[in-house]
């Protein structure tokens, strides 16, 4: 058990390397090199317990399933998946008030099934929405604004890398994990709509009211035969996901399973589509220069994970919450509170590193649902990627359409999202069966 020296020593010197920018693997990695040899004094013990823990990790099948739904998201994307879902759902909109937003934010919904990376949505929404949104005569502010906040959603529907981390760090079914976040991810959905729509009523201009917008609108219909086309292409990325989500959902295959399943199926898709030898190429390399990192990422922070255990330091601040007389809602807002100022500065993946093997007991010891607290944890990060000086959504959308707007009004524009956001934080807090219901439902299914 270390002493409270010990324990300054060892968090000290891996917040003073993580903020010096020092890589978050070698920070991770060498302060748990440094807490093992704090408390063993023997630079061998330290050795032969990183080699066992590598070799434990990565023996095990699920750090598969990172590369594989990774692929699975490229070949869809790459193959123009957003830009069909984009097309379509605007289509479908079109009834409704502030249709091009609204379909930004219910193709960002669909294309979370396919990336699962909230950036990826960012960027790609950035190019294809906005330059529609602008023609129609949006308003810079709600235009992007729109397009960062619905990013957002990118890491809470599944298959997300975010809760793949989540899953692997605290030992929990990845499975259930993805089918936590459907409902809370299209509550959040409701919430992005209502808000567009009533904008749309109170403030027409911001979305290009007027006789302008309707001879815009009749300049940019699609044809039948266009949205048959998109119907079709769309329903295969759908049907590709339902399969691959619902067969681990129902106990069809695991995780790695229905993840090798879904990039198998995308690949196809692909071809169908026309990508060619060279392009698969390309893809297979990029997933391969995203992923390597990402797998070490999460050894080194298995091994952070383990030391905390072993030094008592988990202990310690479980202890500390738990007989702080905050209660759970308490201990919560603080956790919320650290994860919106850590998400100004770092990713959203180191954020997980470092604070979830910490928190995750804490909350379980309060009586917090794991699957619930996973949820609420995800969506408090998210959030706080659109909170400023720092969030790197709106520094995505910036450095897509560099010319359009400022950084302030990219923020400004993104509040009501990220308000949006804390509420639905709120409810899972409060009802945390809306992110337990389904995993449960789907284990009685099985069974």
């Amino acid at each position: 058990m270390f002493g409270s020296t010990e324990v300054a020593i060892l968090l000290g010197a891996l917040l003073l390397m993580v903020f010096a920018g020092v890589h978050i693997a070698i920070s991770l990695g060498m302060a748990a090199a440094l807490g093992i040899y704090l408390m063993q004094g023997d630079i061998d013990v330290v050795h032969t317990f990183i080699a066992n823990t590598a070799y434990e990790a990565l023996r095990d099948y699920v750090f598969a399933v990172i590369p594989l739904f990774m692929l699975m998201g490229e070949f869809l994307a790459k193959c123009g998946a957003a830009r069909d879902l984009f097309a379509l759902t605007n289509r479908l909109a079109k009834k409704i008030p502030g249709r091009l937003a609204v379909a930004t934010v219910m193709a960002n919904a669909v294309f979370a099934f396919v990336t699962g990376v909230s950036i990826a949505a960012a960027a790609a929404f950035s190019r294809i929405a906005y330059p529609e949104m602008k023609r129609y005569g949006y308003d810079k502010r709600f235009g992007l604004g729109c397009i960062a906040g619905s990013a957002c959603l990118g890491m809470l529907i599944p298959p997300s890398v975010l809760m793949i981390v989540w899953g692997v760090l605290t030992e929990q079914a990845i499975g259930k994990i993805f089918m936590a976040g459907i409902i809370p991810g299209f509550i959040l959905v409701v919430f992005y709509c209502a808000y567009i729509i009533g904008a749309a009523y109170l403030k027409p201009e911001w979305v290009g009211g007027g006789a302008r917008h309707a001879q815009v609108q009749s300049e940019v219909e699609i044809s039948d035969a266009e949205f048959r086309a998109l119907l079709i292409s769309t329903g295969l990325v759908l049907l590709l996901v339902g399969l691959t989500l619902g067969g681990i959902w129902l106990g069809f295959f695991t995780p790695t399973e229905g993840a090798g399943v879904g990039a198998a199926l995308a690949l196809l898709l692909a071809l169908c589509k026309g990508m060619r030898g060279k392009e698969i190429y390309q893809v297979i390399l990029s997933v391969g220069r995203t992923s390597a990192p990402l797998l070490i990422l999460l050894f080194c922070a298995q091994l952070y994970s383990r030391v905390l255990s072993m030094t008592g330091i988990t202990g310690m601040v479980n202890d500390f919450f738990v007989g702080s007389g905050l209660g759970l809602f308490g201990v919560l807002a603080v956790m919320v509170l650290i994860w919106f100022i850590l998400g100004m500065l770092i990713d959203s993946i180191s954020i997980i590193l470092l604070t979830v093997p910490v928190f995750a007991p804490v909350a379980g010891a309060l009586g917090m649902d794991p699957l619930a607290f996973t949820i609420l944890g995800i969506l408090a990060i998210e959030a706080g990627l659109l909170t400023p000086p720092f969030g790197i959504l709106a520094f995505t959308v910036k450095a897509a359409l560099p010319q359009e707007a400022t950084l302030a009004d990219i923020f400004r524009g993104s509040m009501p999202y990220w308000i949006c956001l804390l509420i639905v934080i709120v409810v899972i807090a409060l009802f945390p069966q809306s992110a337990t219901w389904l995993p449960n439902l789907g284990v009685t299914i099985a069974k």
